[in-house]
């Protein structure tokens, strides 16, 4: 979510800067002014939007202590209900086989 976030400011950014330097300056001596000032604002606009959507944590630095790693798959029966009946066997109904990979922390 935050990608496309950041990628649609980065196109309005790249909208203004063409607007701001597409205008066409009332004097004939600013011209040179105006470009510059675009594309100026659309270098360091564009910088600022790119740092901020190449940040992340920097929590790598600090080893965590606790490892962890999945373990080996398991597969059983998931949401079942079970019941005796009146004859004392237990009887199972519905659910679903499925397979998961517990989580182990050391």
């Amino acid at each position: 979510m935050m990608k496309k976030l950041i990628n649609s400011l980065m196109a309005l950014a790249l909208i203004a800067g063409v607007a701001v330097t597409s205008v066409q300056p009332a004097e004939a001596h600013g011209r040179g002014r105006g470009v510059a000032a675009g594309v100026a604002a659309g270098i360091i606009g564009l910088g600022i939007l790119g740092a901020y959507a190449n940040a992340r944590d920097r929590d790598y630095y600090y080893e965590s202590r606790e490892r962890c790693y999945p373990g080996p798959e398991e597969c059983g029966w998931k949401n079942r209900r079970c019941f005796t009946n009146s004859w004392g066997d237990t009887v199972c109904r519905g659910g679903r086989w499925t397979c998961w990979r517990p989580t182990y922390c050391d």
